[in-house]
């Protein structure tokens, strides 16, 4: 078997369009020479690729196997590419990451800022994902690396970790609530609460944790941002469940009280997954490394 990465490219093209003539223009081919080298790659696999319709096409079975299987090496062909260039002159690398957001607004922007200073030449694209989200991007090589905060499941990945913080109660100054003995999550669901449109994981999170207490959530009002978020607290709208990095950087400016939360699972670890370590190109595994040795701070 003879794979030609030009059709394995242009197979990922389609797929993600997913439309073959959209996929040709993305492949800078004629749809007629895009379908007769997708015709030709279902006659070297003997099997069917796509279901062709009036409105696109649709992967087959053997289609979500080969993309997975075209992604993952497209990926090493550009690590390989990438390896090489660091011999030139003008290297320069560019590293996908997938993250969720308490990564994206805590813990990456500080580790980003270093490490873009130290490697100029690489650019960095950065997409705030769901946390399964982020498992399946990296296990089918759709991005580098994926970057989370809190439970993860994560089978057949390289799981690393590279920071601590934990959930906390946060309630305006003055609260019924507001004194400095930790507070069990029972005592917080009384009250109604604020929550955060964008990070659907961490309110789930909180709702499964309600369920084990035979409790239910009350939303309030569900905002776009943490700093939204703690506006309305600060403004006694209700309270919010929120990373303690997150809550101390906003309680400097704002009148909002934290309170430990007594649980266990409260503890929240942060995770960089990847496929293999060893299998990444040098600029790859600098920002893992930068991750890792930044010292994350209550800030």
């Amino acid at each position: 078997m003879h794979l030609d990465l030009i059709d394995l490219r242009l197979f990922i093209h389609i797929a993600e369009s997913p439309s073959l003539t959209k996929g040709a223009k993305r492949a800078f081919i004629s749809p007629a020479a895009a379908s007769a080298r997708i015709k030709a790659l279902e006659a070297q696999l003997n099997s069917q690729l796509l279901y062709r319709g009036s409105k696109g096409v649709k992967l087959t079975e053997a289609g979500q196997r080969l993309l997975k299987h075209a992604r993952q090496i497209m990926l090493q062909v550009g690590y390989l590419r990438a390896e090489f260039s660091e011999y030139s002159a003008s290297s320069s690398g560019h590293i996908r990451v997938f993250a969720n957001t308490t990564a994206v607004t805590e813990f990456l922007p500080e580790a980003l800022a270093g490490f873009q200073t130290e490697n100029p030449s690489v650019t960095i694209d950065v997409q705030e994902r769901l946390t399964q989200d982020i498992i399946q991007g990296v296990s089918e090589g759709s991005t580098d690396m994926g970057v989370i905060v809190g439970p993860t499941a994560a089978k057949d990945l390289q799981v690393l970790r590279f920071s601590t913080d934990r959930l906390v109660l946060v309630v305006p100054k003055g609260h019924l609530l507001d004194t400095c003995e930790p507070k069990k999550l029972r005592a917080a669901l009384a009250f109604h609460l604020v929550g955060l449109e964008e990070a659907p994981t961490l309110q789930e999170f909180i709702r499964v944790q309600a369920e084990k207490l035979g409790e239910q959530l009350k939303w309030r009002i569900r905002v776009t941002s943490f700093e939204s978020l703690c506006r309305m607290v600060e403004a006694d709208i209700g309270i919010g469940v929120l990373p303690e990095s997150v809550a101390t950087r906003h309680s400097r400016t704002m009148g909002l009280s934290i309170i430990q939360l007594d649980e266990t699972w409260a503890v929240r670890e942060g995770y960089i997954l990847i496929r293999q370590l060893e299998a990444l190109p040098s600029y790859i595994r600098a920002l893992i490394s930068t991750l890792q040795l930044v010292p994350y701070r209550k800030r």
